[in-house]
């Protein structure tokens, strides 16, 4: 295939129904002079049923992709051509290989891609969240500032985001999210796009964290609508805030009803419901 001559292929792979593999990408994978992947036994079983035969692997995965691609490019320099392809969805897509490609480009050497299935994208069409602006923030930070920090950002992103999650940790990220966006912010749960037992679960943050309180299983995505144009001003939030202490709430009740109400994060109306609480007059 001369087009692929002295040049990186970024191939998209099935994110689970095989069928989904592109014609080109087939051809690529089977004339590039190797293939580079994250996982040998998976790439070979995948190489196999899609009729290509044994071929040149290297492994680069998250782990060792500054070196190998260094590797990697030095061969494309001498002539050599490559594709490369992740356990699922498309590289450098919340997936290794962005270094990859700019290391690449940095040599000269021409990078194209053979497009194809990719989960956060799938996801969202499905969604049915708006798709007219959108993010991708892919794994948040496990714990501590920077997930606070992350969350905080979320909370007030405008735009449709688009997130990843671990089975084990989805009810916990849903918690914190309707804790920072407000309970009745919306979000569709994606569960295993294109297999047998394909989920699409929408409802607000609550509701699904309730729902997935135990973990499921399979490959997770969370679309999240975005926040409302025109947030609440703090007068708003005071004032709100003023009425529910005054029936007789405690600052934290006070501060979770008026966030649900409203449909921000708690962590916004919390400090002022302390400080209303213990100067009423402020």
């Amino acid at each position: 295939m001369s087009e692929t001559e002295n040049r990186l292929w970024l191939v998209a792979t099935p994110i689970g129904n095989l069928a989904d593999i592109a014609p080109r990408a087939v051809e690529v994978l089977a004339t590039v002079s190797f293939v580079a992947c994250e996982d040998t036994r998976r790439t070979g079983l995948l190489l196999q049923r899609l009729g290509v035969g044994p071929r040149p692997l290297v492994v680069m995965h998250e782990h060792n992709e500054a070196a190998i691609a260094a590797e990697i490019v030095q061969r494309l320099t001498a002539g050599e051509t490559a594709a490369y392809i992740t356990d699922a969805g498309m590289p450098a897509v919340s997936d290794p290989g962005q270094r990859l490609v700019a290391a690449a480009a940095a040599a000269g050497i021409g990078v194209s891609a053979v497009p194809g299935p990719s989960a956060p994208v799938t996801a969202l069409a499905v969604s049915g969240l708006p798709t007219d602006r959108w993010v991708m923030e892919g794994f948040l930070p496990r714990k501590g500032k920077a997930r606070n920090r992350r969350l905080d950002e979320i909370a007030a992103e405008q735009r449709t985001v688009v997130l990843l999650e671990s089975p084990k940790r989805l009810g916990a990220t849903l918690e914190d999210l309707a804790e920072a966006c407000g309970a009745d912010r919306q979000a569709v749960v994606v569960r295993e796009l294109t297999k047998l037992h394909e989920e699409v679960v929408r409802g607000t943050v609550a509701e699904l964290a309730a729902q997935f309180a135990e973990p499921p299983k399979g490959e997770i995505v969370v679309v999240l609508s975005p926040a409302t144009s025109h947030p609440p001003s703090d007068e708003q939030i005071r004032a709100d805030l003023h009425r529910e202490l005054a029936a007789g709430a405690s600052p934290r009740d006070a501060a979770t009803t008026v966030a649900n109400r409203l449909g921000i994060g708690r962590n916004r109306t919390y400090p002022i419901s302390t400080t209303l609480a213990q100067s009423p007059d402020t």
